[in-house]
């Protein structure tokens, strides 16, 4: 079964979020330590949290693996890309692992 790790940036009242680094640089680092285990990417661009209401997250990076086995693989070459998460963000992100049911 497919695996999903969704990476949450949310907004704070003193939160900050360099997008030019981060798609730039930081998914650079992603591709090339984790890049060979990984399905597909979407990152998205939080812009509204509904009509006139801000956005509650600076990004969210959904990335997608085939199995169980290409998500642990990722994960141990990931040392790299989590170290590099301060250089873009001094938001704590949140994380969600998941099966992809659809």
């Amino acid at each position: 079964m497919a695996v999903s790790l969704q990476v949450i940036y949310p907004v704070g009242a003193d939160t900050t979020f360099d997008f030019d680094y981060y798609l730039g640089t930081h998914f650079d680092l992603v591709g090339e330590h984790m890049g060979p285990h990984i399905a597909g990417t979407v990152v998205t661009k939080g812009v509204a949290g509904g009509p006139d209401v801000a956005a509650g997250y600076h990004a969210i990076a959904t990335i997608t693996f085939a199995d169980q086995d290409a998500f642990n693989a990722a994960m141990a070459a990931s040392g790299p890309v989590m170290a590099d998460v301060p250089n873009f963000t001094n938001a704590q992100p949140d994380v969600l692992i998941g099966e992809v049911v659809g």
